[in-house]
């Protein structure tokens, strides 16, 4: 009690204090001490390099970098928010979201997690814009333009549906026991081109798929082959193989382990080494039985990304998309290593973390696709939108020559 009472006087111990008075409070309140320095210098601090993390760290050095293909990379970056917002946006009633709502989806709308919404939306005034509704409450939409693309999207979508059907039975027939559940198609839809829309369409081609409940896997639908097509079964590379043999051997590197005291020159290795690449595993072959770890099953593993490469839109495809197929396609923990391996026919860009494999052959020189499908033209005309800031009304003038950063 003595302990909590001296603690209860104790303000008005100080404030009776006289000791405590500064009798020249006066005089000093008439000098500043702000000019004092209280805190080092920016400029003097110690910089502390940021710690490496598989995060941020370049998967390729400086001198093996392509930058063409880094730059793809970080264009995907900065679409993020127009990709996705007009995917979900799409999906709602009158394509319209309560602004409220849309400040908490963050990863639905691939805007940066605990910023604002509308710092994205004014970043892309041609196809987003926000409007009050009669109730007061802020509301954000498509902008006309906007709606006049989707609308030209659904277009392209319907002259290529042939297209999208046969890439999702080649998909199947590269796959383990020839299925593949819809969430996962649904999932990477748009790394192939396949509408929202799809499972709808699949009664139109009984001849192809059939849709069944997975009882091992939760009751998921999965979507099955119904009949093999030998002409599909035939991959881009045996294609290639049989125009340009060795130019398909140069592709790969597979070496094979010799002991050093056999002192072998670069040519002699080069020609060992193609011992090992021929010959070539099919990709519609049944790798599931194939030891995991022998090279027949390494060959096949190369052989079968090149092929789901060849499939995709743009020849590229993100470790999500690789993971996401990782059972039906036999894939290992070890496939960012094996694709290391192979620089002449990938290359990895991005972070070790969230890298992209590029399929080299897809692009030229510039880092520009050989052969664009009707989509990726699409897209590329919906980036030039996105990046123009103002323009005047009804006017169209550079939007072609616009380059794409």
């Amino acid at each position: 009690m003595a302990f909590r009472s001296f603690f209860l006087s104790f303000p008005s111990k100080i404030t009776n204090s006289k000791t405590l008075i500064n009798p020249n409070h006066k005089f000093t309140l008439q000098f500043s001490t702000s000019f004092l320095v209280t805190k080092t210098p920016k400029k003097l601090k110690k910089k502390h390099k940021p710690k490496s993390s598989p995060r941020t760290n370049p998967i390729q050095t400086q001198p093996n970098r392509i930058i063409e293909f880094e730059r793809i990379v970080q264009r995907d970056v900065l679409m993020r928010f127009v990709t996705r917002s007009k995917q979900y946006l799409s999906n709602q009633p009158e394509h319209v979201l309560q602004l409220d709502d849309a400040g908490k989806l963050h990863r639905e709308l691939g805007f940066p997690r605990g910023r604002k919404v509308s710092r994205s939306i004014l970043q892309h005034p041609l196809l987003f814009q926000t409007y009050r509704h009669t109730n007061g409450k802020m509301w954000l939409g498509f902008t006309d333009l906007m709606e006049e693309l989707l609308a030209e999207e659904h277009s392209v979508m319907e002259s290529m549906e042939l297209d999208r059907v046969d890439k999702v039975r080649k998909l199947l027939m590269l796959s383990a026991n020839h299925r593949i559940p819809l969430s996962k198609i649904h999932h990477c839809r748009n790394l192939f081109g396949i509408p929202d829309n799809f499972r709808d369409r699949v009664v139109k081609y009984p001849n192809y798929f059939r849709v069944a409940v997975d009882n091992n896997n939760d009751g998921k639908h999965v979507l099955e082959l119904v009949n093999w097509d030998p002409l599909l079964a035939v991959s881009a590379l045996e294609r290639e193989f049989m125009v340009n043999e060795e130019a398909a051997k140069r592709k790969f590197h597979f070496p094979v382990k010799h002991g050093k005291d056999l002192d072998l020159e670069l040519d002699d290795k080069r020609k060992l080494n193609l011992l090992n690449v021929l010959p070539l595993v099919s990709p519609y072959s049944d790798g599931s039985k194939l030891d995991v770890w022998t090279l027949e099953a390494e060959k096949y593993r190369v052989g079968l990304i090149h092929e789901f490469l060849n499939l995709t839109l743009e020849k590229r495809a993100s470790i999500h998309h690789l993971v996401e197929f990782k059972e039906e396609f036999s894939l290992t923990k070890h496939t960012y290593h094996m694709l290391l391996k192979q620089p002449r026919a990938f290359y990895l860009a991005g972070t070790e973390m969230n890298w992209v494999v590029f399929l080299k052959d897809g692009y030229d020189r510039n880092g520009v696709l050989i052969h664009k499908d009707p989509q990726v033209v699409f897209n590329e005309k919906l980036y030039k939108y996105a990046q123009i800031q103002e323009t005047e009304p009804g006017s169209d003038v550079g939007l072609e020559s616009q380059p794409i950063t």
